[in-house]
């Protein structure tokens, strides 16, 4: 298998919403995001799949010295094989890559947030920076596309936080920051042991209001130039946005189930943004 059958058997397995963006973009730009998209998800998967934190650890440390020796010519793993030749046409450093496993490597050591505040950084890491590299793929002309891209990235990964709240708590993880759990009078301990109440609904309802919040702000950023060559962005957007509606429209049984879109929904929605430019 070459590196490139890799990467692209590694992002179509995934099932993500973000795959169905790929599918429109022209073969270069497709073959960065790919090899991109499947290097976060290997840095990702280690922290989801390794039960051990000491072993999950060990594994991070190593894709930090897998992302040096490839920007020193001397890729091992078929994902850095595939991702290094496109790096300098895209703008891809090595600080890009090292930020995401650094936001990989707080999930070993933090299953709590205090504040918004602090969930925006491990957000910044995990989302924000995977936004801003994701629009120097696409065709970014324009600076004040960065700030788009990275907002948008945030509505993504709260979105996700939403969706997750269930999984996330099987794994002793809380994402909901402790002051707004306080706040809505929710326990910790009713996540973990996954009880809904009139309470969660109202914090949940909160959180998706906020995410929208980041959509809207987003959108409003696009600078008018690069609306055409961000499209798969805003592919994603028309997807994730359509997710979070449907677990608002279904009161938010995330605590006990994964509420999720079809893939002929999210190819429909996809086409639509390309082919109308709405959502």
């Amino acid at each position: 298998m070459t590196p490139q059958q890799y990467v692209q058997e590694k992002a179509a397995a995934s099932g993500s919403s973000f795959y169905y963006a790929f599918l429109f973009l022209p073969p270069q730009r497709r073959a960065a995001i790919t090899a991109f998209y499947a290097f976060c998800r290997e840095v990702d998967d280690v922290v989801d799949d390794v039960q051990d934190a000491s072993v999950a650890a060990h594994k991070l440390a190593w894709w930090q010295q897998e992302v040096a020796r490839g920007f020193a010519g001397d890729a091992q793993h078929p994902v850095m094989q595939a991702l290094m030749p496109l790096c300098k046409d895209f703008g891809i450093t090595q600080d890009h890559l090292q930020q995401v496993i650094q936001g990989c490597q707080m999930d070993l050591s933090q299953t709590r947030y205090l504040d918004f505040a602090g969930l925006q950084q491990y957000c910044h890491l995990v989302a924000g920076v995977v936004g801003e590299v994701a629009a120097r793929i696409f065709g970014q002309t324009q600076a004040p596309t960065t700030p788009y891209a990275h907002t948008l990235g945030l509505a993504f990964q709260l979105t996700n936080i939403i969706r997750d709240v269930g999984e996330d708590a099987m794994r002793g993880r809380i994402y909901l920051p402790v002051d707004e759990l306080q706040r809505f009078e929710v326990k910790a301990q009713d996540l973990l042991q996954r009880q809904d109440s009139p309470n969660f609904q109202a914090l949940m309802q909160f959180q998706a209001e906020r995410a929208h919040g980041l959509y809207d702000q987003a959108l409003a950023m696009l600078p008018e130039a690069d609306r055409r060559t961000q499209k798969p962005g805003l592919m994603m957007a028309s997807i994730y946005r359509t997710l979070l509606r449907e677990i608002e429209a279904a009161r938010f049984p995330v605590l006990t189930q994964r509420v999720a879109l079809t893939p002929m929904r999210k190819l429909w929605l996809a086409w639509k943004m390309q082919a109308l430019g709405r959502f």
